[in-house]
């Protein structure tokens, strides 16, 4: 027996022999030309072409998530386009597949904090609430710390700033702000609100559903491995990369010898 519907349709394309059509917008007429890149990927994943101001935020929060070195994504990728040259498609995925929830994509748990906040009837006793059940959990805050950018992260302070420039800043910034002073409060310490902990508010503001955030920060993240990799092209790094695993990870005679 199946279980699908008689009819299934989608929204987002369709084509004839003299255009292409997505969301009911003629590619040729409508969008080439006529929006950037940023304004068309806003378009094509939520359905509505952005303002102007929600673009420029969204905007800034791709360029904020694009590069942050030699972290696992990008180590990765360096290293598979080193095994195999003639895929460079299959090193971009290589390192697309470590934006989880430890690196790159921890905005989709900031984001999640703050729905609960949002929800909440008194917002201030519910960020108090989660910073305390954490805290008694020790379980990891997502959204914030840095161990480098302290007391604050730089690029939080900037959107934050690129925000409220564009008139954007609204009830997800804010909710993140509440969460962060009842932090403070309930470690006795400043803990920094980190960049995808002031993205996931940003892009909230913007009207991105967190159940879609870390797709934001896979299609920026994917041009920052294209640069990782046309580096390694020219300067290959990865027989250092794999010389200092070798010399950090020495042999150790372990269980099973005689």
């Amino acid at each position: 027996m199946s279980f699908l519907p008689e009819s299934q349709t989608t929204h987002i394309s369709t084509h004839t022999n003299e255009d292409i059509f997505i969301r009911d917008k003629s590619l040729c007429h409508d969008l080439i030309g006529k929006l950037n890149f940023t304004e068309m990927l806003f378009f094509q994943i939520l359905g509505r072409v952005p303002s102007k101001a929600e673009a420029a935020v969204v905007d800034a929060c791709l360029v904020t998530l694009m590069e942050h070195g030699l972290t696992p994504s990008a180590l990765a990728s360096r290293l598979v386009y080193s095994s195999a040259t003639e895929a460079m498609q299959g090193a971009v995925a290589a390192g697309l597949l470590s934006v989880g929830s430890l690196f790159v994509g921890t905005m989709e748990g900031a984001a999640a904090l703050i729905e609960q906040i949002l929800a909440a009837e008194n917002r201030q006793a519910e960020a108090l609430k989660i910073a305390e059940a954490h805290k008694a959990a020790r379980l990891p805050l997502p959204g914030f710390g840095h161990h480098m950018h302290k007391p604050d992260d730089p690029r939080s302070i900037r959107l934050f700033e690129v925000a409220a420039e564009q008139g954007v800043a609204g009830a997800h910034i804010d909710a993140i702000q509440k969460l962060s002073a009842a932090i403070d409060q309930t470690y006795g310490k400043h803990i920094t609100i980190n960049a995808t902990g002031a993205i996931a508010a940003a892009l909230g503001d913007c009207g991105v559903p967190a159940e879609i955030m870390r797709g934001f920060a896979i299609i920026t993240r994917a041009a920052g491995l294209v640069g990782h990799i046309h580096e390694e092209q020219h300067k290959p790094a990865m027989r250092a990369i794999w010389e200092a695993a070798d010399g950090a990870v020495p042999y150790e005679s372990g269980p099973g010898k005689d």
